[in-house]
């Protein structure tokens, strides 16, 4: 069995999939995972929407100017919101539960990709936001956070060299800033 260290170091933002579908056992593994996400409180502030439907991705591609290609081609969005009226901390925990999605992603062999949406913007300057809204009937009182991408890869990509990790962004007791953050 792979240790969650393991699976941190194999885990990569993964923008090309294969036109394969995702099985329902999959898929309900991913959202268990992100129901199954600590939120403040309990609150449990998130609303996910699952989208599967290939002219309803295609769409949703086209909500920010850059960046959100990957929706065009994957198997599964799935849409992250949050009720704001139910928790102060309602960004903090549908990150967190996209967060646990992408890694329950990972462990099941799949490629996800989080496409921020919350103060993003399409092309002609239209909040991203408001374009996923309309695409998808989204009520008012909630708050769009991400759209995250699930698919089969079509891209291999190496584990991370845990050498190369920037221990210089690690404080003991107290800020001790480096040669760089002193200049």
């Amino acid at each position: 069995m792979e240790t969650l260290h393991e699976l941190l170091v194999r885990r990569h933002s993964i923008r090309r999939y294969k036109p394969e579908p995702i099985s329902a056992e999959d898929v309900t593994t991913i959202l268990e995972a992100a129901l199954l996400a600590p939120s403040s409180k309990s609150a449990r502030p998130w609303q996910f929407i699952l989208v599967e439907n290939k002219d309803t991705l295609e769409r949703l591609s086209g909500c920010k100017a850059a960046g959100a290609r990957p929706i065009a081609a994957c198997a599964l969005a799935v849409v992250v919101c949050g009720e704001p009226d139910r928790s102060d901390m309602y960004i903090e925990d549908m990150s967190i539960a996209a967060a646990y999605m992408q890694l329950q992603a990972t462990a099941l062999g799949l490629g996800a990709c989080w496409i921020q949406v919350r103060n993003r913007f399409a092309a002609d300057g239209e909040d991203a936001e408001t374009i996923v809204r309309e695409i998808l009937d989204i009520p008012e009182n909630l708050v769009v956070e991400c759209i995250m991408t699930i698919g089969h890869p079509d891209e291999e990509r190496r584990p991370v060299d845990t050498s190369k990790l920037l221990w210089e962004k690690v404080h003991i007791d107290t800020w001790k800033p480096q040669a760089s953050d002193a200049e």
